[in-house]
């Protein structure tokens, strides 16, 4: 089953009208794309807190003399070596940094927030994610069955079969939660990635990207059932490619999961994991605090969206089923107590969570896993980065930004509206590996 996607290309113009969400705060957490005026919703913003750095004035062009706080956790008794340096704004830890942080470039230089938009991470956050540019992208869509009888979408560029050759690098996008194909985060790595000559597929859950519901069962923080056929699937097309995945917010928790489960068995070469909430329990304690709890009451009206298009699914299902809760759920938890957890097979939403953080799957990580998080991140909390775990494998490479909120990180050559900060990086991580891999594969022929 497949379909074709067409989509005109985002304007750079911020007077111009691009779709958007119609909550804007669905947008930040990547529920969809249909533009409204920002302006009212800013006006709920923290601004008070809001304070720029002495050395900055309201001229762009000044934005060279940001000063930025140092956020290095390196001790001088286990500095790098003299290839590994990296700004003393970034903090940069992990057992493969000496073998991964050279090969990514501009790393030396500091991590210059946009003026205004990155001093706050509830409007970097909003920023990004209602006004960064929409790249145009025509995908074909590939529907794949899964055990259970669920559906996923697999969206591919269309053309690429023709064009790229059959060793072409892969990498199997996740995005966040209800996210997909359609957001402007997932598009803008989509094109740079491409244009390294790579072949890129967006896994789109159950439910989500326009994708069809049809079990009882959407998906979870927890079940990496579905990715682990979408790798073996996309593998089995394309037997001399290398595979990768890169994944954003709960898209990148239930990566690491995967990435933990299998282990030594993983038949993936490299992985990237964003904005990764790790600990479950801990971003679930924060997402009911302050404005975080606009984030709640926003994501958990999409996730009754989907609930509501599908309901003859859960008519006279009994069990442990609460389904008038998650209909009228006000918040994630209440939605995930009553369907969530119970499809499966978790006691309480506080026992799903805790079984869910992928923060408890690094230590069994066993391919190359660059994880880029930003300090501010609303969403998700830096105190839940499992920094220990992360220093003792030597696979992992962590790389935490003081700013940047949640799928934001509104700095750089692109800032504001261009691709987030971290692209760059992710693209020289992938390329690096890939590069390895050929080299290793020659010198064995």
């Amino acid at each position: 089953m497949s379909r074709h996607l067409h989509f005109n290309p985002a304007q750079t113009n911020l007077l111009q009208a691009q779709p958007r969400p119609a909550n804007p705060m669905t947008a930040a957490l990547s529920l969809g794309s249909s533009r409204l005026d920002l302006l009212p919703l800013l006006r709920h913003l923290p601004y008070p807190h809001i304070s720029a750095p002495a050395s900055l004035t309201t001229n762009v062009r000044c934005r060279k003399t940001l000063h930025v706080t140092n956020f290095s956790r390196v001790s001088p008794a286990n500095q790098l070596p003299e290839n590994c340096v990296h700004h003393p704004s970034l903090e940069i830890l992990g057992g493969a940094r000496e073998k991964y942080l050279p090969h990514l470039r501009n790393l030396d230089r500091p991590y210059e927030p946009f003026p205004v938009i990155g001093w706050n991470r509830h409007v970097e956050t909003i920023f990004a994610a209602f006004c960064r540019s929409l790249p145009d992208v025509r995908y074909r869509r590939e529907c794949i069955r899964t055990e259970d009888g669920g559906v996923v979408a697999l969206d591919w560029v269309a053309g690429d079969d023709s064009k790229l050759p059959a060793n072409a690098p892969i990498v199997i996008l996740l995005p966040g939660l209800t996210g997909g194909s359609h957001d402007t985060y997932v598009r803008h790595v989509l094109v740079r990635a491409r244009n390294h000559g790579w072949r890129v597929v967006v896994f789109n859950s159950r439910g989500c990207g326009n994708s069809p519901v049809t079990t009882a069962k959407f998906y979870s923080s927890s079940y990496t059932g579905d990715l682990r056929q979408v790798v073996a699937h996309v593998g089995g097309l394309y037997l001399e490619a290398n595979l990768y995945t890169l994944g954003w917010s709960i898209g990148a928790n239930i990566m690491v999961r995967y990435l933990g489960e299998e282990s030594h068995k993983c038949p993936l070469a490299g992985a990237v994991s964003l904005c990764n909430p790790f600990n479950l329990p801990i971003a679930d304690e924060d997402f009911r605090k302050g404005f975080n709890n606009i984030y709640d009451k926003s994501l958990t009206n999409s996730l009754r969206r989907i609930l509501k298009k599908h309901t003859l699914l859960f008519e006279d299902i009994g069990g442990e089923y609460n389904i008038p809760l998650s209909l009228n759920a006000k918040t994630v938890k209440e939605f995930d107590e009553g369907l969530t957890r119970v499809s499966f097979g978790w006691k309480s939403a506080d026992d799903y969570y805790i079984n869910s953080s992928s923060s408890d799957s690094i230590k069994d990580v066993c391919i190359p896993l660059l994880c880029i998080q930003a300090a501010n991140d609303p969403i998700a909390p830096e105190r839940g980065i499992p920094r220990n775990d992360i220093e003792d494998n030597e696979h992992c490479l962590l790389i935490v930004t003081p700013k940047g909120g949640h799928l934001g990180w509104v700095a750089g050559a692109e800032a504001p509206l261009g691709a987030p900060w971290t692209d760059p990086f992710v693209i020289d991580f992938l390329e690096y590996l890939e590069k390895r891999s050929t080299k290793a594969l020659s010198s064995t022929q």
